[in-house]
Parts: C-alpha cells; sequence; structure tokens
C-alpha cells in the first residue's frame, strides 16, 4: 500500500493497470486485482475527466442555433464562450474565454479549480464592462438534440 500511495502521488492520473506496471520490482509479480482493491480500500482513484461531463438537463429550454449561414461583418456582433480542460499535474484548472468573433479579440477570461458558476459569471460581466452588449451571445449547446 506504500508504493502504490508513493506512486499515486507522484502520478494520481494512473490506474491500476499502470500502477502495477509501475510498481517497483520487490512487489511484482503483483495481481491487477489486488491492486485494484487496495486502492479503493485507501480511498484513491485516477483523476482524469470523467466521460459524459456535459449531459444535458431535459428541463433547460433549447434556443436555436443563430449562425448557422450568418455572415459576421461587425464587433460587437457575436460572442463566443466555452470551457476547456488544462491539465496540470495535480489535477485540472478550468478556463472560460469570451471572444469577439469579428475581431477575434478575447474580451474576458477566468480560471478555477473548481466546475462551478461562479467563474463564467464573473468573466461574462468582465466582458460586459469592456465592450457593449453582443447581439448575440453564442455557448455550446448542451440542451440537448437539434429540434
Amino acid at each position: 500500500m506504500r508504493a502504490i500511495d508513493k506512486l499515486y502521488t507522484q502520478y494520481p492520473f494512473y490506474g491500476a493497470r499502470r500502477l502495477v506496471v509501475n510498481l517497483p520490482t520487490e512487489h511484482q509479480p503483483v495481481n491487477i486485482k489486488k491492486v485494484r482493491r487496495l486502492m479503493k480500500s485507501m480511498g484513491i482513484e485516477a483523476i482524469y475527466p470523467k466521460p459524459n461531463l456535459s449531459k444535458p438537463n431535459l428541463e433547460h429550454k433549447i434556443y436555436p442555433y443563430l449562425l448557422r449561414g450568418k455572415k459576421i461583418e461587425k464587433v460587437n456582433e457575436v460572442w463566443s464562450t466555452d470551457i476547456t480542460y488544462v491539465p496540470m499535474e495535480q489535477g485540472f484548472l478550468y478556463l472560460v474565454a469570451v471572444v469577439d468573433w469579428y475581431s477575434r479579440y478575447i474580451l474576458s477570461w477566468e480560471i478555477s479549480n473548481t466546475l462551478t458558476t461562479d467563474f463564467c459569471l464573473k468573466a461574462l460581466n468582465d466582458a460586459l464592462k469592456i465592450g457593449q452588449k453582443p447581439e448575440i451571445f453564442n455557448t455550446d449547446r448542451t440542451g440537448g438534440p437539434a429540434r
């Protein structure tokens, strides 16, 4: 368990398979089932983005996509925002940016170590202080299938 803990502390993104391969030679050969069992008893698991983080809430309204075929011809006509993962040694940071599509100017950005709405709202409010209100504010569609 001490060897697993030492490896996990150094490489928290390693799962049971990679831990088995990288255990010091005095602990090998060791069964992957045993490593999984020990990891579970120690309360540790590999740190990585889990699947389906963007599952839509079926109660949210789905808005039409207003940019299909639209030619963007001026500043503050369309703004966009997105969140991305930034891998770090001990997990992830989340980066949100607000961009003007015409000028490609980054109006504001924020980073956070938790995926909460407060840093997204701060980025939006900071962007609104810099520029005029956009005609269209585009984000990822998270409302489900197109209708």
